[in-house]
């Protein structure tokens, strides 16, 4: 999931109850099935008196008609105290990605199903982007707790020489 197909988050293809957020890759033209941990649908739901009755689930600040901005993201992580030289938007699945693999355990492949990348068998053909979904949902709240762990004030470990 690319952080501008967030952004663009519509509540008409997000299922709360089955947890899943359904989409059309921009960059491939490709369906993708995004699986909620029970904390984002515990957001989500919370968010949802707010912006439930408008298109987007992140909508724009001068217009309910359009989606949050790229820079609305970027100027977030700012105000966080994260700077430029640190932290974008699009660095978050680097970072994402890095954990799920070295620290968590997750197989490369459902990792790279999740961030809707075309993953190819022995034979090079591409994986239907739904393959893996009960894997790909476990994954997500592995990453979901994982997280919270953080949150928490859970130990932070080094990774080949760098802090995650």
């Amino acid at each position: 999931m690319r952080p501008g197909e967030l952004r663009k988050a519509e509540w008409a293809n997000i299922d709360l109850d089955a947890a899943e957020w359904r989409y059309t890759v921009t960059k491939t033209s490709t369906p993708h099935i995004v699986p909620l941990s029970r904390q984002a649908v515990d957001i989500l739901r919370e968010l949802q008196p707010l912006t439930g009755r408008e298109r987007f689930v992140f909508p724009g600040a001068r217009s309910n008609g359009r989606p949050m901005s790229d820079n609305a993201i970027l100027a977030a992580l700012r105000r966080m105290g994260i700077g430029k030289d640190e932290m974008s938007g699009h660095g978050i699945r680097a970072v994402a990605r890095t954990i799920l693999d070295e620290v968590l355990g997750v197989r490369p492949d459902y990792i790279e199903l999740q961030l809707a990348h075309a993953v190819r068998d022995p034979n090079g053909r591409a994986y239907n982007r739904t393959a893996h979904l009960p894997e790909r949902r476990k994954m997500m709240q592995q990453w979901a707790d994982y997280l919270d762990k953080l949150k928490a004030g859970a130990e932070v470990i080094t990774l080949h020489g760098h802090m995650a």
